[in-house]
């Protein structure tokens, strides 16, 4: 059994990485197995976040006098929070797609991205977006595609002038 200083060295440690996160969710569970927990943290340290299933209470006091402090209602049953200091689109999309395809186990109670507390189906209108990567991508595949065009023309006035050129030795020749 934890003693008292345990607990809230767990306590502290939670509000610390909650306090440090730009996002985070909600998940409940039922009838889980080792190895769909194993194939879910996996999947989440891949996307760079964090997992715990936590005690409700403690859960509670960790999120108090934090953004996170809207989304305590959320802490009934059994629960687990997923968080992260990287870009929240990844983070909603990977346990969406987890949780679409193991319905059966997991549910995504709520979520909070950038203080404020979101649905699980906004959640997944979230995960429909563009990452901070992609977005970046398109921006420059959108400015690259202008400069292209522009050598392009500045490449078709001399290419047009030896076209020119070489038909009139051709005709003269002829």
């Amino acid at each position: 059994m934890k003693t008292r200083e345990r607990k809230q060295n767990d306590l502290n440690a939670l509000a610390e990485q909650l306090q440090n996160s730009k996002s985070a969710m909600i998940v409940s569970f039922n009838k889980l197995t080792v190895t769909k927990d194993q194939e879910f943290r996996n999947q989440l340290r891949e996307a760079g976040a964090k997992y715990q299933v936590v005690k409700n209470t403690i859960a509670r006091l960790a999120v108090k006098d934090t953004p996170y402090e809207d989304a305590s209602e959320h802490f009934k049953g059994v629960t687990g929070i997923v968080w992260t200091e990287n870009d929240p689109v990844v983070l909603a999309k990977t346990i969406s797609k987890f949780i679409k395809a193991n319905g059966d186990v997991y549910k995504l109670k709520a979520g909070v991205v950038d203080g404020k507390v979101v649905s699980s189906a906004q959640v997944e209108v979230i995960a429909s977006l563009p990452s901070k990567e992609e977005l970046i991508s398109k921006l420059l595949y959108v400015i690259n595609a202008q400069a292209q065009r522009i050598v392009t023309v500045i490449n078709a006035v001399p290419r047009d002038l030896a076209v020119v050129i070489k038909q009139i030795g051709e005709k003269k020749e002829a």
